[in-house]
């Protein structure tokens, strides 16, 4: 028989597979154990009251079940099917999107201490040397660029040394899934299955917010007019020629699946930038995988590529992004690239047959790009040879044809609370006077749309990169629902936020810091028997400082 450690990784590892939920599945199998005995796998029981239940098992999911079960309360890490371990962070985003690393505390700056111990071993290098990573991004104990496979690692360690069981491949049933009583309250969950989890406390570490919509809560998504909340970069929004993102002069469109010209800046609409896989590619021959032909490629994906490449000498059509190993971050660059633009209007309030479509819809068009970059007779010969010399890394998502497992959900729904962070707040014109985190990228939205100018030419919209002047708090009642909707939530990845806040807001690090923040809200608001929105905020505020975590200036 396996040790009971291998039977533990063994498990953990399948988490990481990317698989569909079967209703004909028995719960017990699905389960990692909370490790309660050392004699072998336990199961979970379903029938008791978990202190905590957290819906996603994003990076902030993780982060979030462990700040709890360090606490002595018990938890419950739910992983929906359609989600991968670790979200983003295991799923090709290896360049941390920050400027100041001084912003991260607490559990999050741990994983990425993590990250550069896993580095510092030459076991974990077979190109170059355990000494490369210091030309990576890292600022004294910490590593902020890496390959999908160490953060995998690293979260597996976490998970076994905190004992975190995970629920795995239950979804929420979209119709009937939650139980409130008469006081705002949710006193269950029902998954798909029919199986029902019971909590006193919830938290929505979903990229979806799932959880959070289908509690009663009040959520938009889309973009809202600049007049709403008093800003300036909301709304549709058009690019300047000279914008890298846009298409230049000339670039004609046949069919008729494009609007007419956009008038006028900074109306609402409820379309959303546009989404796309991180890649992971490598040029090191031994560990390179030719792309393949998709078996439902469709030449029509690449229509502009073709009429772009007829009048314009371009030859970088996404990043490559150096990480570790000869390996790759690859996202969006230029006019026509990996983000399938305008496919993923529906993705925020689509049902899971309607994601599931566009995600592989997504999968299609890029591994279709990638091939057509480096195979097609309208492609350029030099542009051809560039991309030939770049695959798939054949040790990375290994269980998913080397081809990351979770799409890159840039927005969707956003909640609606008492406080709703805005440009205002990342500007610093208005300073959140309940901080419990900071963030500091730069408010930064990917092309919305495409449409036909009244010269008949093809041009992008919606694409912006604005810089925010410091690293700005972030206000805990952006994380909690309104009191009148619900009393034992918490949201921290769909927060409450303006689209142009979101945009800035929306990074990994931020993400798992404010799940951090929300276990130990949950943990205090459990202690003292009170609602979420009725904990103190110096209570919780001092409890974030000695957790070492930096919650930024009242």
């Amino acid at each position: 028989m396996p040790s009971f450690k291998l039977q533990i990784i063994a498990l953990i590892l399948s988490c990481f597979v990317y698989s569909s939920c079967s209703k004909d599945y028995i719960p017990e199998k699905r389960i990692i154990s909370d490790f309660e005995s050392t004699n072998g796998v336990d199961n979970i029981d379903l029938t008791k009251e978990y202190d905590v239940v957290i819906y996603g098992a994003t990076a902030a999911g993780i982060i979030a079940a462990v700040e709890v079960k360090k606490s002595g309360k018990s938890v419950l890490l739910i992983k929906p099917s359609n989600t991968a371990l670790g979200g983003m962070s295991t799923n090709g985003l290896g360049i941390t999107d920050i400027h100041d690393t001084n912003i991260l505390g607490g559990l999050t700056r741990t994983f990425y201490h993590r990250i550069k111990e896993y580095y510092s071993s030459s076991q974990n290098w077979f190109v170059g040397s355990a000494g490369g990573y210091k030309k990576y991004f890292q600022n004294g104990d910490i590593m902020l660029w890496f390959e999908p496979k160490a953060a995998q690692f690293v979260f597996r360690d976490i998970i076994l040394e905190n004992q975190i069981p995970i629920l795995n491949n239950e979804r929420l049933d979209l119709q009937n899934g939650i139980l409130k009583n008469s006081i705002h309250t949710i006193e269950s969950i029902r998954m798909e299955s029919g199986l029902k989890i019971k909590g006193k406390i919830f938290i929505d570490t979903s990229y979806e917010g799932d959880l959070m919509a289908k509690s009663g809560i009040s959520y938009t998504y889309g973009r809202e007019s600049n007049s709403l909340y008093k800003e300036l970069f909301n709304g549709v929004r058009r690019m300047s020629n000279n914008d890298r993102n846009q298409f230049p002069e000339g670039v004609k469109y046949l069919g008729n699946g494009l609007p007419s010209y956009i008038s006028g800046n900074g109306t609402a609409d409820k379309k959303i930038q546009a989404f796309c896989f991180r890649m992971c590619l490598t040029n090191v021959d031994h560990n390179r995988r030719d792309i393949e032909k998709p078996f439902d490629y469709n030449e029509e994906d690449y229509h502009l590529l073709f009429e772009y490449l007829k009048t314009h000498d371009a030859n970088t059509f996404f990043d490559l992004m150096p990480l570790p190993n000869g390996k790759t971050d690859s996202n969006n660059l230029g006019p026509i690239s990996t983000d399938y633009v305008g496919q993923n209007y529906n993705y925020p309030d689509g049902d899971y047959a309607e994601r599931e479509l566009i995600v592989a819809n997504h999968k299609r068009y890029q591994i279709g790009l990638l091939w057509t970059l480096a195979n097609h007779p309208k492609v350029p010969e030099k542009i051809r040879d560039f991309y030939k010399q770049w695959g798939l890394s054949k040790d990375e998502f290994v269980e998913n044809n080397n081809w990351p497992n979770q799409l890159y959900i840039r927005e969707g729904r956003r909640m609606i609370s008492d406080y709703v962070m805005t440009e205002n707040n990342c500007t610093g014109k208005v300073i959140a006077e309940n901080p419990i985190a900071l963030a500091d990228y730069a408010m930064d939205s990917h092309i919305v749309q495409r449409y036909v100018d009244t010269n008949g030419n093809v041009k992008n919209e919606g694409r912006y990169m604005l810089e925010t002047p410091n690293p700005y708090p972030i206000d805990y009642r952006s994380i909690v629902p309104k009191k009148s909707e619900c009393t034992n939530l918490l949201v921290p990845i769909c927060l409450s936020a303006s689209r142009v806040a979101y945009s800035s807001i929306r990074m990994e690090p931020v993400y798992m810091t404010l799940g951090q923040v929300s276990a130990v809200a949950a943990i205090l608001a459990l202690d003292n028997n009170i609602p979420v929105q009725d904990l103190s905020y110096d209570t919780l505020r001092n409890t974030l400082l000695e957790k070492k975590m930096v919650v930024g200036q009242k």
